[in-house]
């Protein structure tokens, strides 16, 4: 997928609406050869997902193995808007507490002393941590009105193809349906 088409895919008003969302699952492949799915906060930065964690997270280990990984970020109603992204990391180990994990964690309804016991905590917790930087390499949206998974899609085409051909309704013939039935 082109870096041009990654974009316009990221650029569309429902994709800029997941990554305006706080939480996304990230999946990778643990050192066992295992798939891994997790929830994580991240931040956008117009270009990549930033996802933050402590410096003795297993994960991190995983992820020098094998950087490619991929998230999903997702609404909890139906019909769901989903926006999958794959791509790589590079992982950065900072000292202190990096903006985007103050920043990803700072839209859960808390009150303003919350946050202050919340931040404080947190700075007394961690000497530093990681920040994960997702590239993506390819991107697709799926909100059931303009796209939609591509299994689907296929059946919808196949569908039409039938309804094209003569005496196509779009419903197994006779033929098909009394075999099914007497087999």
């Amino acid at each position: 997928m082109t870096k041009d088409r990654i974009t316009e895919i990221l650029n569309r008003p429902s994709s800029q609406e997941m990554l305006a969302r706080d939480l996304c699952r990230l999946a990778y492949v643990a050192k066992d050869g295992t798939p891994r799915s997790i929830p994580i906060a991240f931040a956008w930065n117009g270009e990549q997902a930033v996802m933050c964690t402590s410096k003795n997270a297993p994960k991190l280990a995983s992820l020098r193995q094998n950087p490619n990984v991929a998230i999903t970020i997702d609404t909890e109603v139906h019909p769901p808007t989903i926006l999958l992204i794959r791509g790589t990391v590079e992982l950065d180990e900072v000292d202190g507490i990096p903006e985007e994990y103050l920043e990803m964690n700072g839209s859960y309804g808390i009150t303003a002393a919350q946050r202050v016991e919340w931040e404080a905590e947190v700075r007394s917790l961690y000497d530093g941590m990681v920040r994960i930087v997702m590239t993506p390499t390819w991107a697709k949206l799926i909100d059931f009105e303009t796209t939609l998974p591509s299994a689907v899609e296929e059946l919808i085409q196949q569908r039409a193809e039938r309804q094209r051909r003569p005496g196509g309704s779009g419903v197994r013939s006779d033929e098909t349906r009394a075999s099914t039935t007497t087999s």
